[in-house]
């Protein structure tokens, strides 16, 4: 544990320096950066220790504030959650070297702030007491806070760094509640294991608090903001990365609030599916190519949500193939969605970075022009879609295998959830391939749509090799995913209490499936690669024309003749309008000589606009009913503050 106390003082300790060093524009980003990955390189060495070679690690020191300790605890979850917060820290923080480069800011602010997030997300993980854990909780909220409003001169930047902020603090608000009542169970405010009962209702406020973080619908209004607002190599950070913070927060509070209820894993569900089918609905409306990733990640977040409730599920009905699957594509979800969605949106950063805009109906024909990106770009949807043999097939396909097992087997409400589960997230893959081939085919194939895309070019180097990293990354993932997938065992086990034997019992035999889909995958890549390269080699030192017979007016290739953003999705937005709720502005050609026409859509988040704005509406014209109390006199608001505090000692004494 004295390596990562030293490492978080490396990785504060640079922030700090780049601080100092902010108007050196060059000497502060490498000072942040190199802090990050030297940090990052001692941390994942404990931590691999703890993974593969079990065991655990623990630090304590006593502090003044009653209850609070700094007690670190580095076991097996703990662990597990450390690689891709770190691996991801690391990639984009080098990106942003380059990304930021054209910058006049005083950078050293900014490095500050990334490395006091990484740091904080550090700790988060490793915390084993409430203070400490929510000390550090705020600590990340108001670091991302700050890097999200880098483009603090745009109103639309600041709107979105303030929803992101009162959103944050709600949840934290539930979190302050649920520590304390389970504070109250324990007598301490140390994590420890729950054998308790019908806690429900206490999770609950854990499931509100870092659903929050987590993005899950309807929780999630301030992740479409936040994301296309903040510095690109950020945003692949909090929704790679940060977002899953919530994730490890829901898994640990399963533990300190002990055996749930079976209605508790139906809530989950239902939030999933909520999360995946309509993040991926509204994703598929969305032009704005970072807006677009922001809704995608409240779909994957469905989607690990879908694993914890089944895990959920299996415990509370006493289903162990179920359990373990459940848990067991949550965690391989995770690592899966850290990568591709870091690559994806690092990819959009290198596309507004070289053309100026991320508006998908002005893009187009980028391929040609940035074909690194290009490429990468597409491994990432191919990933982000479940294609085997990129990583995003493995976890899905575990939940669909736990779920039909389940479902097939079982009788009553788990078999009708299963197969809930089975409809559900099919009909999610299928529209995530429609979304992703409308952002890739918008973007990158067909003739520039405006001069954005025409003045389109590679980036360089800098932001060039992380990109390519995480999309190698993501198919090292997918082919060796059969073999790291069991090596998740520990952290299965101690979110389930089920031992090795069973593991091998219950999973064995499916273990054994996944290689062969793998390699069938790639014999098949590998025949069509053999196919490309014996065509090229017939075809050397040949004259090659191509023409058409009836070329439909598209052998003068022209931008008007190919589909925009909008009208690719608009079947879907006309079949799915009850729920998006599209709006559409039109000027129509009309007369002999008809002037200039246009077309604008906008879907705009149905949870903000029919919930939370008419919600926060009425509650500020309640609280507008209480201005009489301020005074603006010092005297009376002591006054306030001494009566409540009678008013607390007088219910603690009749308690």
């Amino acid at each position: 544990m004295i390596l990562i106390l030293l490492a978080l003082a490396i990785i504060v300790g640079s922030g700090f320096l780049s601080l100092l060093r902010g108007k050196q524009v060059r000497s502060a980003s490498w000072i942040g950066v190199t802090g990050v990955w030297l940090g990052s390189v001692l941390i994942l060495y404990a931590a691999g220790s703890v993974l593969f070679k079990g065991g655990m690690e623990s630090w304590r020191r006593e502090i003044t504030i009653p209850g609070g300790a700094l007690s670190l605890y580095l076991d097996s979850l703990s662990a597990f959650f450390l690689f891709p917060i770190l691996i991801l820290s690391s990639l984009a923080a080098w990106y942003g070297t380059g990304y930021l480069k054209p910058s006049k800011k005083n950078l050293g602010v900014h490095w500050f702030f990334y490395n006091l997030l990484v740091a904080s997300m550090v700790t988060i993980v490793l915390a084993h007491n409430a203070i400490l854990f929510l000390m550090a909780w705020e600590a990340m909220t108001l670091a991302s806070f700050f890097l999200v409003t880098f483009d603090q001169e745009k109103e639309t930047v600041r709107e979105a760094g303030w929803i992101y902020l009162v959103a944050s603090h709600l949840g934290t608000g539930c979190l302050f509640i649920f520590f304390l009542l389970i504070g109250a169970q324990h007598d301490s405010l140390e994590f420890e294991r729950s054998n308790a009962t019908a806690n429900g209702g206490i999770f609950l406020l854990a499931l509100i608090g870092f659903g929050t973080k987590a993005g899950l619908m309807p929780l999630h209004v301030w992740l479409p903001e936040a994301h296309p607002a903040a510095p690109s190599h950020v945003s692949a950070l909090m929704s790679g990365v940060m977002i899953k913070t919530g994730i490890y927060g829901l898994l640990r509070a399963c533990e300190l609030c002990g055996s749930l209820p079976a209605w508790v894993a139906w809530v989950v569900l239902g939030m999933g599916m909520a999360s995946g089918i309509l993040g991926i609905l509204f994703a598929l409306s969305q032009h704005n190519l970072k807006r677009l990733l922001a809704y995608s990640s409240v779909e994957n977040m469905g989607i690990i949500a879908i694993g914890l409730g089944l895990g959920l599920l299996g415990i509370s009905h006493h289903v162990p193939g179920l359990a373990m699957l459940g848990f067991l594509a949550c965690l391989a979800h995770i690592i899966n969605h850290a990568s591709y969605k870091g690559l994806l949106f690092l990819c959009a950063g290198a596309t507004g970075h070289a053309t100026g805009t991320l508006d998908m109906n002005l893009l187009g024909g980028l391929l040609k022009r940035m074909p690194w990106t290009g490429a990468t770009f597409a491994a990432g949807a191919a990933a982000i879609c479940g294609l085997p043999p990129f990583n995003g097939f493995i976890s899905e396909f575990l939940i669909f295998a736990g779920a039909f097992r389940a479902g097939t087997t079982s009788n009553g409400e788990v078999a009708i959830l299963c197969l809930a589960v089975i409809a559900g997230l099919a009909f999610i893959g299928g529209l995530a391939v429609a979304a992703f081939a409308k952002a890739f085919g918008t973007t990158f194939l067909g003739e520039p749509r405006s001069e954005y895309a025409r003045q389109g070019h590679e980036v360089e180097v800098s932001m060039r090799w992380p990109i390519v990293l995480l999309a190698s990354l993501c198919l090292i993932l997918g082919i060796t995913g059969p073999l790291l997938v069991p090596k998740l065992f520990p952290v299965v086990s101690g979110l389930t209490g089920y031992s090795q034997e069973i593991f091998q019992r219950e999973l064995g035999p499916l273990m054994a499936v996944l290689p062969k889909i793998t390699l069938a995958s790639l014999v098949f890549f590998a025949f069509f690669a053999v196919c490309f390269a014996l065509r090229r080699w017939l075809l050397l030192g040949r004259v090659v024309e191509q023409n058409t017979t009836w070329g439909c007016g598209y052998l003068r290739p022209d931008a008007r003749i190919q589909y925009t953003a909008s009208s690719f999705t608009q079947p879907f937005g006309d079949l799915f309008h009850w729920v998006l709720r599209t709006q559409r502005w039109m000027a129509a050609p009309s007369g002999f000589f008809p002037k200039p026409t246009s077309f604008r859509s906008e879907t705009p988040d149905l949870c903000q606009g029919h919930l939370y704005h008419p919600a926060f509406l009425r509650l500020n014209w309640g609280l507008s009913k209480l201005r009489w109390l301020q005074h603006g006199k010092v005297q009376l608001y002591v006054l306030y503050i001494a009566a409540v505090l009678m008013i607390l000692l007088v219910w603690k004494l009749a308690v």
